[in-house]
């Protein structure tokens, strides 16, 4: 499990050149993570890749785990502005599934990073790695926008957390080579359709 170092608020980019620095990071380790997984990655080699001080990248990413949780916070925003608006046809909980299949497929295209993702964000402390709330409150949007849940009741937010740690760890199952792929999306089916039959505007 890779060690949280201090506790302490890494540094927010601020300026367009910080945030370009800031992307380089989680660029160079992508790169590297796909390449090598997470206990393989060298913090000195991430900030060698990124072109940047080390001691810039421990300000912004204190450990592996900050630093890999906003790898996947970052992917997941860029997914999340990519989705389209589902056909009025197709009933919400499918839509859902759809898109949960097509995100998993992206993470799986790299499976020693989406691995590397995987494990960080699920060891990571949203009060000390602010991404991990990042990664489970987009996750939330998404599910809700695509149900066209715009006022969500408690229950509702309970679901589909329940959804995203379903979907977490099936994912997980197929990165360890236990659900085959064809399996591994039929399973995410059949949990959106049973864990959001009972949404507010079902």
């Amino acid at each position: 499990m890779p060690r949280i170092a201090e506790v302490r608020t890494p540094a927010e980019p601020s300026s367009p050149e910080q945030r370009a620095r800031h992307l380089r990071i989680l660029g160079a380790a992508a790169r590297i993570g796909a390449d090598r997984g997470l206990e393989r990655v060298q913090m000195h080699e991430v900030a060698k890749e990124a072109g940047v001080a080390i001691a810039t990248l421990y300000r912004y990413f204190p450990s592996k785990t900050h630093l890999f949780t906003a790898v996947l916070a970052e992917q997941i925003d860029r997914f999340s502005e990519s989705i389209r608006r589902p056909e009025p046809a197709i009933r919400p909980e499918d839509a859902v599934a759809d898109v949960l299949v097509q995100a998993s497929r992206q993470l799986l295209r790299r499976p020693a990073l989406a691995a590397a993702m995987l494990q960080s964000a699920s060891t990571a402390n949203p009060s000390v790695v602010a991404d991990a709330a990042r990664v489970e409150d987009t996750s939330r949007d998404i599910i809700l926008r695509t149900l066209a849940v715009d006022e969500p009741t408690p229950m509702d937010v309970t679901l589909v957390r329940l959804l995203v740690q379903c979907w977490y760890g099936v994912l997980q199952s197929g990165l360890n080579g236990r659900l085959p792929i064809p399996r591994m999306e039929g399973d995410l089916r059949i949990a959106c359709r049973l864990l959001l039959a009972g949404r507010s505007n079902a």
